[in-house]
């Protein structure tokens, strides 16, 4: 994604082991009133990934994090939502969408890639 625009958002939580069927479970349909709620209040390009032990990867772009948390945070679909899930995962401090760990991006090809392009581009003005 090439777009300076936007955020990339990247996270990661732990679903407790003898809840893993029941959270894909959950996410093979979620509440279409909450994915209308997450489009509208910021959270694109959306994805949750699970390993078998456990630990959830989640990934998704924003304008503003703290206005798309704020946005979610004022629908009662989410309140409804976050209750639900909370008690699938291992030590959350907070609700899922607020209590995860952010993970440090330290590398994106598309912004390596402008990088080079804007150095050869001056180079060849100067």
């Amino acid at each position: 994604m090439t777009n300076t625009a936007a955020r990339r958002v990247c996270f990661a939580l732990q679903v407790k082991p003898e809840r893993i069927d029941e959270y894909r479970e959950r996410h093979a349909a979620v509440w279409p009133e909450m994915l209308r709620a997450l489009k509208t209040t910021g959270w694109n390009n959306y994805s949750l990934f699970l390993r078998q032990d456990g630990l959830l990867i989640g990934y998704f772009e924003t304008a503003d994090l703290a206005s798309a948390q704020a946005g979610m945070a004022a629908t009662a679909v989410n309140a409804r939502w976050q209750a639900e899930m909370g008690e699938f995962f291992v030590a959350l401090d907070g609700s899922p969408d607020t209590g995860f760990l952010q993970l440090t991006e330290v590398f994106h090809l598309e912004d390596q890639l402008d990088a080079l392009t804007t150095t050869a581009t001056e180079r060849s003005t100067s």
